[in-house]
């Protein structure tokens, strides 16, 4: 070998020693920062968070050959209707992995197509937001509450790929909350895939965070965290989190285990100041709690929220409805299973903090009745049960709509499904010794939800079948009030534990109007439903009131009075202004519809000692 080709072996020798050692290093990064490995890097800072601002900087690597195309989500994990994030993107440009500018092409509202790049895109752009709740983003000098799917362009094709995302807080005070795991450097932390990403809301701002540990009864441990961005005081942070451990430990109970969190932690992500807007949304591992009022202000009252939404982290984002995975960014996201999958919960949610001892019985039973009344007086189910409601999500979960909707053909899936709920359950304790919905929970849990194991409405009736061995209720139950509209007679039901039901008012007269102050005097605030003495006489949402029995309407409260004094079948004289035009009718007044449920003993009812035991079986001691 001659000196020449020595010298070129031994070079390319330690070239390609070098290579195999910065080749192990950075396999050595990637597996103990697997955001080393990511296809997308988003960097975020907030250098004009007094307007609202961020400055986001998205670098795509390893993209193929042709155009690569960029975009803005339209909906978001645990929302059910369209929102449109592109409108709060502007200020886009691109360049690829030398810093030579790329052009850019919008061919429609929702996102940009590159060409001509290197491999490599960086696509810099300014986001605006300032409406904090589950589903937006509110930045300003306070924090920065984001929700990813109204934050962070993706580009189509790398949903599988792992994500990095780096932080740059707007104040050196602040930290960052979320359920993204850590990765390498400062503030920075990554997820495996888009579907992660963008299930996992942050909070980044100077907030007050409270952990502990949880053993679930198979043994397994995790860590709780509540970050509470407030204005309050640490005692009542403390006062908070203590209520928050008694009604979370129900929630353990209920399912028997905790699901199997990802990355060791769940995080309660809470804001709780006047900017904000009242909300609750989970997410696999964390959910997002927001409320005007300070903890102290609410008389904790945010424990609702907290609760229903930690139903959640079993039922929907393990026990979830076929429909609603991989979830599609692209377009609303359906589902008939919503009586059940917000429904149930919305149930659960106020019942495991009664079972706490957090609520009384008769605050648990004020709530449960004005539930109930509202969903069996409803006029809606005579255009489909729980299941179209289901379906009918898109229109109304936070949707926008121009023109007005008539009001009587909807009620609202978390409701229906809640009464639902309360049906099976009672019956399933009546019926069938030691089973309750407790156990139907549990036993889907352990069959579908803990593998994870997605479900069609046909499965969740298969489930009450296997759980009760009786097919035939099951179909009769799913055929009558999940398929259909029906629902029980509640009274009988709830006797079992000595509850009473009974009419809100049965002696005064019912108009079915409510009534409202404004600037045009005395006006119908909500549309009366078809079965109100004001539908049969004609009145309608928006038309003012003129006068009653002859005489002139003053106000609202002046109104309800002449109203009250008289009894149901009564005939009273109503001028109105509609639409510009005075008219007449006479009402003949009814029996206001709405009941409540009550402990039997407040009435002068004797309570059993077996109905006592009853009562505690389902809503504690």
């Amino acid at each position: 070998m001659t000196a020449v080709l020595a010298i070129a072996a031994a070079t390319l020798a330690a070239a390609a020693a070098q290579a195999q050692t910065a080749a192990q290093a950075v396999v050595a990064q990637q597996a103990q920062d697997p955001g080393a490995r990511a296809g997308t890097a988003y960097d975020v800072a907030f250098p004009n968070a007094v307007h609202h601002e961020a400055q986001i900087t998205a670098t795509f690597a390893r993209v193929p050959a042709g155009p690569l195309r960029v975009r803005m989500a339209r909906s978001s994990p645990g929302r059910y209707a369209i929102h449109e994030f592109a409108k709060n993107v502007y200020a886009v440009s691109a360049k690829d992995g030398r810093g030579r500018p790329l052009r850019l092409i919008r061919s429609d509202p929702y996102g940009w197509t590159v060409a001509g790049h290197d491999g490599t895109v960086v696509v810099t752009y300014t986001l605006f937001g300032d409406w904090g709740d589950g589903t937006y983003a509110q930045i300003d000098t306070t924090h920065a509450h984001l929700n990813m799917p109204a934050t962070f362009l993706w580009a189509e094709g790398y949903d599988d790929q792992p994500i990095r995302v780096r932080f740059t807080p707007f104040d050196p005070k602040w930290r960052i909350a979320t359920q993204l795991p850590a990765a390498r450097g400062a503030n920075s932390f990554w997820a495996p895939n888009l579907q992660y990403f963008m299930d996992s809301p942050t909070e980044i701002s100077d907030f007050a965070l409270r952990e502990w540990p949880v053993t679930d009864a198979l043994g397994k441990s995790y860590v709780v965290r509540l970050a509470v961005h407030h204005a309050g005081s640490d005692a009542d942070l403390d006062t908070y989190t203590a209520k928050v451990k008694r009604v979370i430990a129900q929630h353990y109970a209920l399912f028997g285990q905790a699901p199997r969190y990802d990355y060791g932690t769940y995080t309660f992500i809470a804001d709780y100041l006047p900017q904000i807007t009242g909300d609750g949304m989970e997410h696999r591992n964390s959910t997002i709690i927001t409320d005007k009022r300070g903890l102290a202000e609410a008389k904790f009252a945010q424990l609702n929220t907290l609760s229903h939404e930690f139903v959640h982290s079993w039922n929907v984002e393990r026990l979830r409805p076929a429909e609603l995975e991989p979830f599609d960014f692209t377009r609303a996201n359906p589902t008939p299973s919503l009586w059940f999958a917000e429904g149930f919960t919305q149930y659960y949610g106020p019942l495991l903090i009664r079972r706490a001892g957090e609520m009384s019985v008769d605050d648990f039973l004020r709530g449960l009745g004005g539930t109930l009344s509202g969903v069996v007086n409803s006029p809606a189910r005579r255009y489909g049960g729980p299941e179209e409601m289901s379906l009918r999500a898109p229109f109304v979960d936070a949707a926008k709509a121009i023109d007005q909707v008539n009001p009587n053909i909807f009620v609202s899936y978390y409701p229906y499904g809640a009464v639902v709920a309360l049906a099976l359950d009672l019956q399933l304790r009546q019926r069938y010794p030691g089973l309750s919905l407790d156990a139907y929970m549990r036993h889907l849990w352990t069959t579908r939800g803990d593998t994870e194991l997605k479900y069609t409405p046909a499965d969740l009736e298969r489930g009450l079948a296997e759980l009760t061995r009786d097919p035939a209720f099951a179909k009769a139950f799913f055929d009558g009030s999940v398929h259909a509209s029906g629902l029980p007679d509640y009274a009988p039901l709830l006797r079992q534990a000595g509850l009473v039901v009974r009419p809100v008012d049965a002696t005064r007269g019912w108009a079915g109007m409510n009534l409202v102050d404004g600037e045009g005097g005395v006006g119908i605030g909500d549309a009366p439903r078809p079965e109100a003495p004001a539908y049969a006489g004609g009145l309608e949402r928006g038309d003012v009131l003129l006068g009653l029995d002859g005489a002139p309407v003053r106000d609202a409260a002046a109104a309800q009075a002449v109203l009250a004094g008289h009894r149901p079948g009564d005939r009273v004289a109503v001028r109105f202004r509609q639409r510009g035009v005075e008219r007449d009718a006479v009402l003949r007044l009814a029996a206001d519809p709405s009941f409540e449920v009550v402990r039997g003993e407040t009435t002068g009812v004797a309570v059993t000692p077996a109905q006592m035991a009853f009562r505690e079986g389902w809503l504690g001691k």
